[in-house]
């Protein structure tokens, strides 16, 4: 396993992620809003302990920068593994995180209504993230080839 290669694989994963959520949250009606949750997940916890948040301007870039470290650390994990097995990972890492959004957002105060309002949010939000994890596994399986060969 190469780092770098995992580490912007995973990057990859992250971006396709957010760009998902972008471009789908200003044309679909029961698009899954995760950068609304991103900034709860800020938020939230600040007001918890009396802190006033960021005005929301910088609570949108401070959530989507955040997303994309975590996000690009989480499905760099694809490259643990056999480049052969990646996208069976990337599969599993997506599709394990689509889960944990749609179920987690409500069971920790953040309420449901970005990722789970509608089954068809609900879909949406597991498929954002199988694709990133899938995204991930093209990439580290791209590089690994061109490397091999």
């Amino acid at each position: 396993m190469s780092f770098t290669k995992a580490l912007f694989s995973g990057l990859v994963g992250a971006v396709a992620v957010n760009l998902l959520n972008e471009i789908a949250r200003q044309f679909v009606q029961d698009a899954p809003r995760l950068d609304i949750l991103g900034k709860r997940a800020i938020a939230y916890p600040l007001m918890e302990v009396g802190k006033e948040p960021p005005p929301n301007s910088q609570l949108y870039w401070i959530a989507l920068s955040g997303d994309i470290v975590t996000n690009s650390l989480y499905y760099s994990i694809v490259g643990l593994g056999d480049a052969k097995n990646a996208y069976r990972t990337g599969a599993l890492l997506g599709l394990a995180a689509g889960v944990g959004a749609v179920v987690l957002p409500e069971r920790i105060g953040l309420g449901e209504e970005m990722t789970a309002r509608a089954n068809a949010t609900k879909a949406m939000t597991v498929a954002w993230y199988l694709a990133g994890g899938l995204a991930a596994a093209a990439t580290y399986q791209a590089l690994s080839d061109d490397l091999e060969n």
